[in-house]
């Protein structure tokens, strides 16, 4: 008698999106990249948006724009926005972003993790400027679930697509496979003790950088869908162009708010408390955070 394969971060109900294959390799290695997934028509528009955004020639709303600390003190003089800012977030209700969150073969496949019923949750576009050679524009180990507050971390999934060729010359991804079995858990994270300094939030791991990284060269289109306890970070962009990627964190709708009073999650519950009451919003928790940012994409909502 034949036994039906167990599964924990996969769900039966995909529909065949994914191939048993494909299944597999996300089990074993905590990340999966599907090819050609967006098409180069929509990445041509999300990188115009993004321009506009940087130059102020829109209303850019509530999206929060972040600039590389590294950046902005040798580019005083310089005119294009684009070689300071490094992301910008929250772009989840803007008209032309909005294709790619509420894109339906990306959420056929978000599906295959979360489930029937997902919620955007944290938006962003990541711009990586040529590094100034203070090697800020690299991003530390971390993983994603630190910033989240809300469970179970396996019904969550990031994606984040390359807008343009992605090599580890101009800063690509880099992931530990297997890490979100091996610690499993997830580790404390705080600013790491770099001399050129460390861009806003960029939160991180120690006792990780002997590991064997796999470096993932993508071309555009091409889409990374990871556990949020997967061990990952980013190298300097070392070539004389920026790096564009754009990237969510979906999570099933029955995914429920938890509190991270007294946890490993404290340090970044206390700074996004302070960001929000810099921006007026003084009653706000870590959770409110959460559910002022995301949005229903597909089925209905349950807990979050």
């Amino acid at each position: 008698m034949s036994h039906q394969k167990k599964y924990k971060y996969t769900l039966s109900s995909n529909n065949g999106i994914l191939s048993s294959e494909q299944r597999d390799f996300f089990e074993i290695n905590g990340f999966i990249m599907i090819e050609q997934l967006i098409h180069e028509t929509l990445l041509d528009q999300f990188k115009q948006r993004f321009i506009d955004i940087c130059e102020n020639r829109i209303n850019r709303g509530g999206i929060t724009v972040m600039k590389d600390i590294s950046s902005i003190k040798k580019n005083q003089e310089v005119i294009s926005n684009e070689l300071i800012v490094n992301k910008i977030q929250d772009i989840l209700w803007d008209d032309v972003f909005q294709q790619y969150f509420l894109h339906p073969k990306l959420l056929d496949y978000v599906q295959c993790i979360t489930g029937n019923n997902i919620m955007a949750m944290h938006s962003m576009l990541i711009n990586k400027p040529p590094d100034t050679g203070s090697m800020t524009s690299r991003h530390p180990m971390h993983q994603d679930l630190h910033y989240f507050a809300f469970r179970p971390a396996d019904r969550i999934v990031a994606t984040w697509t390359a807008m343009q060729t992605v090599t580890k010359d101009n800063g690509c991804l880099f992931v530990l496979p297997g890490s979100h079995i091996h610690p499993g858990k997830l580790l404390p994270h705080e600013y790491p003790e770099w001399k050129g300094g460390v861009n806003k939030g960029f939160h991180g791991i120690i006792g990780y950088d002997n590991y064997q990284k796999k470096y993932l060269d993508m071309n555009p289109g091409d889409t990374v869908l990871f556990h949020p306890l997967l061990i990952h970070g980013s190298g300097p962009n070392t070539s004389q162009e920026t790096r564009k990627a754009i990237s969510c964190h979906f999570a099933s709708c029955e995914c429920q708010y938890i509190d991270v009073t007294g946890t490993t999650q404290q340090n970044i519950a206390i700074e996004v408390k302070e960001i929000a009451r810099r921006r007026g919003f003084n009653d706000m928790d870590f959770k409110d955070f959460w559910k002022f940012r995301s949005r229903l994409v597909r089925g209905l909502k349950m807990h979050l």
